[in-house]
């Protein structure tokens, strides 16, 4: 029975990761349709030249790009800096120097 649990909530855990990663991958779509599609009608509109240098196009790449990281960094970020290899590492560390302290 408490297999079946322990299975269910992995289940259950992993269902929700996937779902998380499926979205990330949807809003990252959207953000590159979307501003391909403001760039290419700004530089139509104001000519090639003018459109790349007028500074005001970049506002919403820039600022949703700054959202589309943070995203980024709820789905991916805490698995890609602090991964589990890492915690066991810093768990054995601080073992380590709590014995050394004990023997001082």
């Amino acid at each position: 029975m408490e297999t079946n649990y322990k299975e269910n909530i992995s289940y259950k855990a992993a269902q929700k990761r996937v779902k998380d990663i499926k979205g990330f991958y949807v809003h990252l779509v959207v953000y590159l349709f979307i501003n391909i599609a403001i760039f290419i009608v700004t530089t139509q509109d104001e000519g090639f030249v003018n459109g790349l240098s007028d500074i005001s196009n970049y506002s919403t790449i820039f600022f949703w790009g700054i959202g589309l990281f943070a995203h980024w960094a709820s789905v991916f970020g805490p698995n890609f800096l602090f991964s589990k290899r890492w915690e066991e590492k810093k768990i054995k560390e601080l073992m380590e120097q709590d014995k050394k302290q004990i023997w001082k």
